[in-house]
């Protein structure tokens, strides 16, 4: 007998059982039938849910069908969390942003000590633990943290009584930095126990001024971190109240830093108007404006492609506001705010999650940084910020100075 007829009987057999059962085993035949169906279509469902739906869905069986065909086929034994490491680095360095990035568990260990103690000031490492607090891992001796009785295995749930735990790394960090030239109390989860951490004997100014004999003010910033814009603006009066009759605001090599210190800045030197905004992916905004109060005197920015960050925010705002001349190289075009996400397996990726508007609704990293209205470029780069020679004649030349940039700037002003 042919296949065909084979399997032709065995389904008429099939069909003649099922017509000569009782009724009432049909109905439990049928039912069972239909919650078998429903509970397979419900788990098809939840799949599906799981992983965002059935683009979503398709993506990762992708993913399964390759890893399971290199499996099978490659030649060479693979190692399969190297290739899972290195899948998910190719899948966020295909968004195109240099910002954002993936590690791996022990990369992101690493990550977690470094970015610690990056803006630490304060003397210690802390990780962030289960619980929500922040474990103090070590101590600098001759430090605030160890002076104020700070040891390894502490953890920190409050800063100035601003609760922690529900906080990520990145977010108590820039609370910490933002207390670096003052006294602050931590809270211990250890018997509650409040601790005060006096930073300002460790505080060292990031602005330097200087009167030019051209009568321009000169004042350096080297960052936005903490008294920053304090410390500019108690600069800049004294230049005043010494004649000066122009400024030079120099932000070559600065980094950026907390954008509460840029807003303090910007709002002294601008008149009324919108400053910058920080927007989130959902289009959420923050701006910050400025009030009527302003300087108004002739001024020149220096800048160049060591300026990121929200150095580049207080270029941009200036150059907007047609405040001030910008001279020197494009800036970095690091204006995306980074988030770091914790993946269940204890990788994570350092996502760009915000970026910085200027106040006319520019995205800065988009348009690739500040371009200067200037384009010059030192012909020794060792020479920027240098003090000597650089108070000019007046005409505003320096005959000495290699620090064509502000040479330039000086020129201008005069």
């Amino acid at each position: 007998m042919r296949l065909w007829q084979r399997i032709l009987n065995t389904i008429l057999r099939f069909i003649h059982a099922v017509l000569n059962i009782p009724v009432r085993l049909k109905i439990v035949i049928l039912l069972l039938a239909l919650s078998c169906g429903a509970v397979w279509w419900q788990t098809h469902r939840s799949m599906l849910d799981a992983v965002g739906g059935k683009n979503e869905y398709d993506e990762a069986m992708r993913y399964i069908e390759i890893k399971n065909v290199v499996d099978e086929r490659y030649i060479d034994p693979v190692d399969r969390s190297t290739l899972g490491d290195n899948a998910a680095a190719a899948m966020i360095a295909a968004l195109g942003d240099k910002w954002s990035y993936y590690m791996s568990p022990n990369e992101y260990k690493a990550f977690q000590l470094s970015s610690t103690n990056e803006y630490s000031g304060i003397g210690m490492a802390i990780l962030k633990e289960e619980h929500g607090g922040f474990e103090v891992i070590s101590v600098n001796m001759d430090s605030p943290a160890a002076w104020a009785g700070l040891t390894a295995g502490d953890v920190i749930t409050a800063v100035d009584e601003i609760d922690l735990t529900d906080k990520t790394l990145d977010e108590a960090r820039k609370l910490i930095r933002s207390r670096l030239n003052t006294k602050f109390v931590l809270t211990l989860s250890k018997g509650r126990r409040e601790i005060e951490v006096d930073c300002t004997g460790i505080y060292r100014s990031s602005v330097y001024c200087r009167l030019e004999k051209t009568m321009a003010g000169y004042v350096q910033i080297k960052n936005f971190e903490a008294g920053t814009a304090q410390d500019a603006i108690d600069g800049i009066e004294k230049l005043l109240n010494q004649g000066a009759v122009a400024l030079c605001l120099d932000l070559r090599g600065n980094p950026g830093g907390l954008d509460t210190e840029v807003a303090q800045l910007l709002d002294y030197l601008l008149p009324n108007g919108k400053l910058f905004v920080q927007q989130n992916k959902n289009g959420k905004q923050i701006v910050t404006e400025s009030d009527g109060m302003c300087i108004q005197m002739p001024m020149c920015l220096l800048i160049n492609a060591e300026t990121y960050g929200e150095a580049e925010v207080f270029a941009a705002a200036l150059q907007e506001f047609q405040w001030a001349t910008l001279i020197g190289e494009p800036s970095t075009g690091k204006t995306r705010t980074q988030e770091t996400i914790v993946l269940s397996d204890g990788s994570a990726i350092r996502l760009s999650t915000g970026t910085y508007l200027t106040g006319g609704g520019v995205d800065i990293s988009a348009r690739g940084g500040v371009s200067p209205d200037y384009i010059m470029h030192n012909s020794d780069p060792s020479a920027t910020g240098t003090t000597a020679g650089t108070t000019g004649d007046s005409s505003g030349t320096g005959v000495t100075s290699d620090d064509e940039q502000l040479m330039y700037a000086l020129k201008i002003l005069s």
